[in-house]
């Protein structure tokens, strides 16, 4: 089923399928929900809530962004992850859905932490893929602010043209070639949602102190040529104290779960059988 939750305002599409403990998927930035596509087809036996963030996909930005919080560009609007949070708890509440395994790619991640900091009654067990819980280093704030102001000055077609490829891995480019070409066709923010979403990726909590708070079962995964987040950061998720399953995938690349679907539901198959929802 395709629908359309509503938000603040705002209109969010998701597509909610098939039987089992639900699983809430959320994708990385600048991608769409079609970015889960491949990996919730190798998983049998869960109900699949995939929901397109605010300003991704079919959802709408929204008009009432607050503004001023970067400091590096104090004019852009800030898609914050309180107000992603925010989102996806109304999705649940829409679908009458009282808890949910969540799991998430990079930004996707990030909203996560924010939803366990607001409301972890309502998570059962997290998978960050390609995610990390520390904040950004000096210098990726200045690439954010660069990124922004590309944005406003050039558009988005040669900036995300350029995103279909470094995030993927040199393995994937070389094997699956067709790959870039799939990836770049779900990137279809605009540039005013570009801004607001680098805005709000620079202005994200330090969630390193969330992480010792985290007590329900942890599974991270990390590409193995992720140079966006390494698997390095990521082994801050094993001090949850809720345990937490590590892996690295050879080959992968930042967006993991598209490019070895196979693999990641390999993982976590067998890892969600621990659920009764």
């Amino acid at each position: 089923m395709n629908g359309v939750s509503l938000s603040d305002g705002s209109g969010l599409g998701f597509t909610d399928a098939g039987t089992g403990p639900p699983v809430v998927f959320l994708h990385p930035t600048p991608l769409d929900r079609d970015y889960w596509r491949p990996l919730v087809k190798e998983l049998a036996g869960i109900r699949s809530v995939v929901p397109d963030l605010r300003g991704h996909g079919v959802s709408a930005l929204g008009s009432d962004l607050p503004v001023g919080a970067f400091d590096l560009v104090p004019d852009a609007p800030v898609l914050t992850m309180e107000q992603l949070a925010t989102d996806v708890l109304a999705l649940l509440d829409q679908l009458s859905l009282r808890r949910a395994v969540f799991a998430g790619c990079s930004i996707g991640g990030y909203v996560m932490l924010e939803i366990w900091r607001r409301a972890p009654e309502r998570m059962t067990g997290l998978v960050f893929i390609c995610s990390k819980p520390q904040t950004d280093a000096p210098a990726n704030l200045l690439r954010r602010a660069e990124t922004i102001q590309r944005a406003r000055t050039e558009g988005v077609t040669a900036l995300f043209d350029g995103m279909a490829q470094t995030p993927l891995s040199e393995t994937s480019r070389r094997e699956r070639p067709e790959i870039v070409a799939e990836v770049r066709a779900h990137m279809t923010l605009t540039p005013e949602a570009e801004v607001a979403v680098q805005a709000g990726l620079a202005t994200r909590p330090d969630s390193l102190p969330t992480v010792s708070t985290i007590r329900v079962p942890v599974l991270a995964i990390a590409g193995a040529e992720d140079t966006t987040v390494t698997p390095a950061e990521m082994e801050a998720f094993r001090s949850a104290p809720g345990g937490c399953d590590f892996h690295v995938l050879p080959g992968a690349g930042h967006f993991a779960a598209y490019e070895q679907p196979r693999k990641v539901a390999a993982l976590m198959a067998p890892w969600l059988r621990q659920f009764d929802l």
